[in-house]
């Protein structure tokens, strides 16, 4: 999760969280995980029931809907929301892409933590981790690239952080529209030091899974990954 996530978030408030530290740790690190960790299959209107899937009655049970594998996270709710008022939908790829979604959203509420005591936001660190994993200059294109972010976006960042100290910039000798940007000593100093608490904090986070169901999940994530990518790149051709 040190690396970019999904869509180009911009603005000036990208990743912070909406509440405090407390609200976050509830659902990441509690019961949501564990219920969603031994949750079952289920069947979706306009899709056969995977095998061993109970799919008899319609009633809501205090673990779910039965039927719905026991999952009582908030994404299970919309679906069967969904169910109620369109049951001819088939509302399966709402059972990923909003636990996707859902998943981003507050994995970069609890991420922000540790970067809110170095003083950085989360798209903050994404340009500074990005100068520095890369070893070397790069443009302000280059970055946007790096960190899925537009070039506004990343002209807007890379003033607050020079402004800071943390970037320095230098022009070009043969075209003065471009600037090299790279880390200060203090930008070096800064991203050294947080991100082994950042990728402590993440490891809390997803202690929830053991190591196995992790690989699994970045194995799977991965593949979807890899596909949207494609399926992007084809739609710009």
């Amino acid at each position: 999760m040190t690396a970019t996530q999904g869509q180009p978030v911009d603005g000036d408030d990208a990743g912070r969280p909406a509440g405090g530290d407390e609200s976050v740790r509830g659902p990441l690190g509690g019961g949501d995980a564990a219920q969603a960790r031994s949750a079952g299959t289920k069947a979706t209107p306009g899709r056969p029931a995977p095998h061993g899937a109970n799919t008899q009655g319609a009633g809501t049970q205090a673990g779910g809907t039965q039927g719905d594998g026991g999952r009582a996270d908030t994404v299970a709710a919309v679906v069967r929301q969904w169910q109620d008022v369109r049951p001819e939908l088939d509302t399966g790829p709402v059972e990923i892409i909003g636990r996707v979604n859902r998943c981003a959203a507050l994995l970069q509420q609890a991420e922000d933590a540790p970067l809110r005591r170095a003083g950085l936001s989360r798209a903050e660190f994404e340009l500074l981790g990005a100068l520095r994993r890369t070893g070397h200059e790069l443009t302000p294109g280059e970055l946007a690239r790096e960190t899925f972010s537009s070039g506004t976006a990343v002209t807007k960042r890379v003033r607050a952080l020079t402004e800071r100290g943390l970037v320095e910039r230098r022009g070009d000798t043969r075209d003065r529209r471009v600037a090299h940007l790279s880390l200060s000593e203090a930008g070096r100093t800064l991203i050294d030091g947080v991100l082994p608490e950042q990728l402590a904090y993440e490891s809390a986070v997803l202690a929830a899974l053991d190591a196995d169901r992790q690989d699994e999940l970045a194995g799977l994530l991965s593949e979807l990954l890899s596909r949207l990518e494609e399926y992007t790149r084809a739609l710009r051709v």
